[in-house]
């Protein structure tokens, strides 16, 4: 039984590793893995097997228009379908059928115009991650993050029997094969480690982290967490925000069937702090207990 509402870990800028709840067990990354792809991308544009802004073959849209959901791909989260047979327990659908249902090839809008977030859009990341390494995700993933970031509990969740082990006994009936772009699962320490090196570590070379946010996409309205943001947009796999009192804010939230994840760095606080936390809670639910404890570090 659930005993802890918010299972969560945090990193201070002077090293100190923190954690409340279960911060050490397994639980499902969703979309905080794009964060984990698009450093892999950047780790591939430093090694020039990747470029950013270079026509893709075949395609209307570059790299960097997908990672910002800029490149006019459209995505199965408004599908009832999807969602009905998600609910049902069904296995995942063939990739096929998954991009005729979502008409993925009828494009939203023209490369550039606009935003639509878009998990086929990261789905056709993945692609381009496996075309230019010749691994599949997981091990790419491993090669290129994992490993060399030593996050041990980390790892990519293909089968329903990837999932025993996971802290919430209802995700084990999940197919994690749902999840297009791929799934990470691992321990909120883990996650917070993942961010933290990206975002103030020497792991990206500083044209990466540059490259990184810049540009950005600006986003309107304050989105759907209830915090007092004034800015909101979207970098290369970083949702982004401005908040008081904590100045800006870089990371990811997400959510799937059963719980949700909300990894943020808060780098203009005097205590700058990295903090992950995993809830049965909707997603604006973490983001709040995720600005509390970056308060709380000060």
């Amino acid at each position: 039984m659930e005993t802890c509402t918010f299972h969560s870990a945090w990193i201070t800028s002077d090293g100190q590793v923190s954690g409340e709840g279960a911060f050490t067990e397994i639980f499902p990354w969703w979309s905080f893995t794009k964060t984990a792809l698009a450093v892999a991308v950047l780790k591939l544009v430093e090694k020039g097997s990747l470029q950013l802004d270079a026509p893709l073959s075949g395609k209307p849209y570059t790299l960097r228009q997908l990672l910002l959901h800029v490149a006019g791909v459209p995505d199965y989260g408004t599908l009832a379908a999807y969602h009905e047979a998600v609910a049902r327990g069904e296995d995942a659908w063939p990739r096929e059928r998954l991009l005729r249902e979502a008409q993925a090839g009828q494009p939203a809008f023209p490369p550039g115009t606009d935003f639509l977030y878009s998990n086929i859009g990261y789905m056709f990341v993945n692609d381009i991650i496996a075309s230019a390494t010749g691994l599949s995700t997981a091990a790419a993933l491993e090669t290129l993050v994992l490993a060399p970031l030593s996050l041990a509990s980390v790892r990519f969740a293909a089968t329903r029997a990837d999932l025993v082990s996971a802290f919430w006994p209802a995700l084990r009936l999940y197919d994690p094969a749902w999840v297009y772009h791929g799934l990470l699962i691992g321990s909120p320490v883990d996650a917070a480690r993942l961010l933290s090196a990206a975002l103030t570590g020497s792991f990206l070379e500083r044209p990466s982290l540059a490259a990184m946010f810049n540009p950005r996409i600006k986003l309107s309205g304050p989105g759907t967490s209830g915090l007092p943001r004034t800015e909101r947009g979207y970098a290369l796999g970083l949702m982004l925000g401005t908040e008081e009192p904590v100045g800006r804010v870089a990371g990811h939230s997400g959510g799937g069937p059963v719980g949700s994840s909300a990894v943020y760095h808060y780098p203009d606080l005097p205590r700058p702090v990295t903090v992950a936390t995993f809830t049965l809670i909707d997603p604006p639910a973490g983001e709040n207990e995720a600005r509390r404890i970056a308060l709380a570090c000060q």
